[in-house]
């Protein structure tokens, strides 16, 4: 296992200083975890440099090969299906806007999504840092841009968002904020979304990251995504549990309200207990459930 590590660690260190064009096919996702043999195409969302910052630099904080912090470099690992079925899913990990759960909410669902023939790409998004609200969304939408311009290169049809936690809150406010017809996605899967800014609902540290310690009330409005949706909102679906005691329910369920008020396609399954965070974790008890509902959901967009 350790010759394993080492391998991969050196095969992450030699694809960087190789990569080109902000394109590197050679690096494996993770050498701490499993799944280390899973290669991924690692894409540099802003080869040219992006065009706004979170004021951060230095080196790409990795923990234990499952959290990342200090994020300052946008970018994206793609996982190819053997056939695709022309949807690709883009993945936003949840972690508060203060680091990312790149396994849980990030790579732990890429072998089961190539297998459902989902083009699926974990999204590495620069955090906000206290108050650079509209790094993370650039990122979102370059992302969807990316898969929509190599759309015959990965064999794609639709190109959605997904997230979970703070993610979730990132991928619905892609859904609600999109600047463009090609950053638009067209669907939005979203597990235990933060939605809201109101202080007497959302999660503190989501909103502290995002908006800064002191925010105006014209940010919190903002980036009140149940605020925020129109009938030009893409269709979605939402998984969460009731006994989520970290995000409150409410959020979704405001959501959930705002989307079929303005005619929306929407579904949502609210499972009894699991608490805040299972993701692709094994020891969920409804993980058998969520998987067949979601897979039949992906299934019906072919």
């Amino acid at each position: 296992m350790k010759k394993l590590i080492t391998l991969c660690i050196a095969l992450l260190g030699a694809s960087a200083l190789s990569a080109q064009n902000g394109k590197d096919t050679t690096v494996s996702f993770y050498p701490a975890l499993p799944y280390a043999q899973k290669m991924g195409e690692v894409i540099e969302l802003w080869p040219n440099g992006a065009p706004d910052s979170n004021g951060q630099s230095g080196p790409l904080i990795n923990i234990g090969g499952e959290h990342l912090e200090n994020i300052s470099v946008a970018r994206m690992i793609i996982f190819k299906p053997a056939k695709s079925n022309g949807i690709c899913i883009i993945m936003c990990p949840g972690g508060g806007y203060k680091y990312e759960s790149t396994y849980n909410e990030g790579a732990g669902f890429s072998l089961w999504m190539n297998a459902m023939g989902v083009t699926y790409c974990l999204l590495e998004y620069r955090l906000p840092n206290y108050g650079h609200s509209e790094v993370a969304l650039h990122d979102a939408e370059q992302a969807v841009r990316y898969m929509r311009t190599h759309a015959a290169e990965y064999g794609l049809k639709k190109v959605g968002i997904m997230g979970g936690s703070a993610g979730g809150h990132l991928a619905s406010t892609l859904a609600t904020h999109f600047d463009s017809v090609e950053s638009k996605p067209d669907f939005q899967i979203l597990l235990y979304p933060v939605i809201t800014m109101d202080p007497a609902f959302t999660h503190k540290g989501s909103r502290e990251y995002l908006l800064g310690e002191n925010p105006t009330p014209e940010a919190e409005k903002l980036y009140s995504n149940e605020l925020q949706v129109t009938k030009d909102t893409p269709m979605a679906f939402i998984a969460l549990s009731a006994n989520d005691k970290t995000v409150p329910p409410i959020n979704s369920l405001n959501y959930y309200k705002a989307l079929i008020d303005n005619g929306v396609s929407a579904e949502m399954h609210i499972y009894p207990t699991g608490g805040h965070g299972w993701g692709s974790r094994d020891n969920f008890t409804y993980k058998l459930n969520f998987q067949q509902e979601l897979a039949r959901w992906i299934k019906e967009l072919e």
